[in-house]
């Protein structure tokens, strides 16, 4: 019930404020009228009953001009009581409510330093009309009291108000939030959804395309050589369908009947078909292993397995020398891969590396490792990346970038 007439009032505010205002107005003329035994009142009440309907009309604007509705009804009320006529709650109805709204509409200091002063205008009019009077209790503490009531309640509304918005604010901030850090999460899934795309396509169409390339060149003269080639190259295209087809399976529902179809995602136990996927498109590989093998988790395991495929892809396309090294070193908490080339390397020139750089570091510092990546000194290319051996992944800091730039 309370709501609806909420609802009501902010639809319809001047109906409810005429509404308001004849009801004061009629409470002000019967106020004119009461008295107690022995007073005496004016025979002739148009006067007060002018001033009544003054300071109701004032009302109209005790909204948008609280201010100003609060001086008119001071005045009349002022007036009315010089008169000689007794201040009830019903004679200073109007200003009540011109009080309630400055309260409402302004800061509780000056609310409060205005009502002070209009309680002082009318408690000093009661007593300059009838100083000798036995009502002169009821003549001042009777308004101080009934003109408190309008700018405590007027005080409660407006907090009640401040609070209700600032509530409504939080629910909207909220809400943004929750809608940005949704499409940041689609736009991460993407991105993660991408770079194995990326990693899948790149490296077998480099190799698939070197392959096709060599059996081409050795066709003519060493047949039997071209032909195991362009075995290899089914074999390389047929692991990139099924590559593909894993990586695209994430796409799919958690209730898909084909999803437990899917393959695993790679590993470094995959090293070795890698090793001659490339060599047979012509790269030779050299593979050593330091320390102690140590049993890696799913996520480092693959990310371990695409940075070398990305590095060795990138040989494949650009070392002059045909020739790339990988040495993996285990150590009680970190794996460290290094993959290089001796010849003349041709890195993408694009700020911070190509995409296949780019993602590589991504990887890395997904599973809270780093990664460097660039020319050598001595000629060649590097790719050199630390991985924990359990992923802690952590938000890339400015250190961290620098770290891993070339």
């Amino acid at each position: 019930m309370t709501s609806n007439i909420e609802r009501f009032t902010e639809r319809h505010p001047r109906v409810v404020d005429t509404m308001a205002i004849l009801a004061l107005f009629a409470c002000t003329a019967l106020g004119t009228s009461l008295s107690v035994p022995g007073a005496d009142l004016p025979h002739d009440d148009r006067l007060a009953t002018l001033l009544a309907a003054i300071s109701c009309l004032g009302l109209l604007k005790a909204r948008s001009h609280p201010r100003i509705a609060v001086a008119v009804a001071t005045f009349c009320t002022v007036a009315t009581g010089a008169m000689g006529y007794l201040p009830t709650p019903l004679l200073l109805a109007p200003l009540m409510m011109a009080l309630y709204w400055l309260a409402v509409g302004t800061d509780s200091k000056i609310a409060y330093r205005y009502g002070l002063v209009i309680m002082a205008m009318v408690v000093i009019t009661a007593i300059l009309d009838k100083p000798n009077s036995d009502m002169l209790l009821l003549r001042t503490v009777g308004p101080v009291m009934w003109l408190l009531l309008p700018l405590v309640g007027g005080k409660n509304a407006r907090l009640r108000h401040d609070h209700l918005e600032s509530a409504h604010v939080r629910a909207a901030h909220a809400e943004r939030t929750r809608e940005e850090e949704a499409r940041l999460r689609v736009t991460e899934e993407r991105m993660r959804i991408a770079r194995e795309l990326h990693d899948v396509v790149a490296h077998h169409m480099a190799v698939a395309h070197a392959q096709a390339g060599t059996a081409a060149h050795l066709a003519p003269t060493h047949p039997e050589q071209a032909q195991k080639i362009l075995a290899d190259l089914a074999g390389t295209t047929s692991s990139a369908l099924l590559e593909l087809q894993a990586t695209v399976g994430v796409l799919r529902h958690a209730d898909d009947p084909e999803a437990d179809s899917l393959q695993p995602a790679p590993g470094l136990d995959r090293l070795p078909e890698l090793v001659t996927a490339c060599e047979s498109a012509g790269l030779t590989v050299t593979v050593t292993a330091e320390g102690e093998v140590r049993s890696l988790s799913p996520g480092v395991d693959l990310t371990a397995y695409r940075i070398i495929q990305e590095a060795l892809t990138n040989a494949t396309k650009h070392a002059s020398d045909r020739a790339a090294h990988i040495r993996l070193s285990y150590s009680d908490s970190f794996l460290s891969i290094t993959v290089t080339n001796d010849g003349t390397a041709v890195a993408p020139a694009v700020p911070g590396g190509g995409y296949g750089l780019m993602g590589m570091r991504e990887r890395a510092n997904s599973v809270g490792g780093n990664l460097r990546a660039g020319p050598r000194p001595e000629g060649g290319f590097e790719v050199a990346t630390a991985l924990p051996i359990q992923p802690h992944p952590q938000v890339n800091t400015l250190a961290d970038r620098q770290e891993a730039t070339p």
